[in-house]
């Protein structure tokens, strides 16, 4: 029996590159779901729902393969903090992380159609951010795209000379925690 191809269920170049780390061949299939929070959801509900709801969208438009979706948000004082609409809501976020610690969630599903298997997980992060001032801040929203990123920060960017310590995993932060997909793309492809 053919083992089946391992598609990635997101266009985020960050999880391309770190995907591509564990040396497995892969294709690309965005997936094109809402990602809004539900009323009252947990941060890391919210990113194993979603991870999942990615993934089923994009394995109803494949077949014979393991779909591995991915959902990363950045969270504080109970407030998910997705993607900024602009430019403003980025320097709101980073005002609200400038000199406290956060946690970062990312939701994995893994699909396999073959074996008809979900395996699902998430991991959490805590990142400490240095207090920064109001140039600072308007610096940095300037110098990165912020736009597409989760808390408006990329810890492998600039934004990485703020962050002092983290605790846990580091690639969760970047979107993709490489021992949990790992450990699942492991268990489903064994």
């Amino acid at each position: 029996m053919k083992k089946p191809g391992l598609v990635l269920a997101s266009q985020s170049p960050r999880r391309k590159k770190l995907l591509a780390i564990l040396g497995i061949p892969f294709s690309v299939v965005p997936s094109s779901i809402d990602e809004t929070p539900l009323a009252g959801e947990k941060p890391e509900e919210f990113a194993a729902r979603v991870a999942r709801e990615k993934g089923m969208e994009v394995a109803s438009r494949v077949s014979q393969s393991v779909v591995l979706s991915a959902d990363t948000v950045v969270t504080i004082d109970g407030e998910i903090l997705g993607k900024p609409v602009d430019e403003a809501d980025a320097v709101r976020m980073l005002k609200k992380l400038s000199g406290r610690d956060h946690w970062v969630y990312t939701g994995v599903t893994i699909l396999n159609q073959v074996r008809n298997e979900i395996l699902e997980g998430t991991d959490r992060t805590r990142v400490w951010f240095n207090l920064l001032d109001e140039e600072q801040i308007l610096d940095y929203v300037r110098r990165e795209n912020v736009l597409d990123k989760a808390g408006a920060y990329a810890i492998q960017g600039y934004a990485g000379v703020y962050i002092p310590k983290i605790e846990g995993n580091y690639f969760n932060v970047m979107g993709l925690p490489l021992p949990l997909v790992y450990e699942l793309l492991c268990r489903t492809l064994s």
